[in-house]
């Protein structure tokens, strides 16, 4: 895994502004730039975990009627990803990716904010996610947001790359 992560740093700096706000909705992820923005996402978690840790949802599991995606765009440039994948027993974060470019502006906190959001008006009480070991910033995200170390759920096992989180929604 040691690839230089530094490869992963996406295009010119992005700044939203009064001009170009940040705007998170429900959109098709077989769109040209979104494509982009998931195969540097897939290209991303490669360089840090095996196959059998990455738990990735390709495009046409993303567009199927399970899941919603939500795209964050400013000046209507894709900078942010995230989806709900309703479950039989659960509903779980999927594909919450920021463009390297525009990180440090709080998009991931905003984007978590909308999933949240939009699983509590379609009834979910409890959303849980996996993530790597290897992303610190996501870590902090989901901790900070009150998710919960829980173990694994569903179809995971337990895997020393992966921690399990849970939370409650009020």
């Amino acid at each position: 895994m040691g690839s230089d992560l530094s490869l992963f740093r996406g295009g010119p700096p992005v700044v939203p502004s009064a001009s170009r706000p940040v705007v998170i909705a429900a959109e098709d992820p077989a769109q040209p730039d979104i494509l982009a923005l998931l195969a540097t996402a897939d290209a991303y978690y490669r360089a840090l975990y095996p196959p059998e840790s990455n738990h990735l949802l390709d495009v046409e599991a993303l567009r199927g009627s399970d899941v919603r995606f939500l795209v964050a765009r400013a000046g209507g440039r894709a900078l942010g990803t995230g989806a709900l994948a309703w479950r039989a027993e659960f509903v779980e974060i999927k594909r919450m990716w920021v463009d390297p470019a525009a990180r440090g502006l709080g998009l991931g906190r905003r984007m978590l904010g909308a999933l949240e959001t939009l699983a509590r008006a379609e009834g979910a009480a409890v959303l849980h996610l996996e993530t790597g070991v290897r992303q610190p910033a996501a870590l902090a995200l989901y901790r900070s947001a009150g998710f919960a170390e829980t173990g694994p759920f569903g179809d995971y096992h337990p895997d020393p790359l992966s921690l399990f989180f849970v939370k409650a929604l009020a």
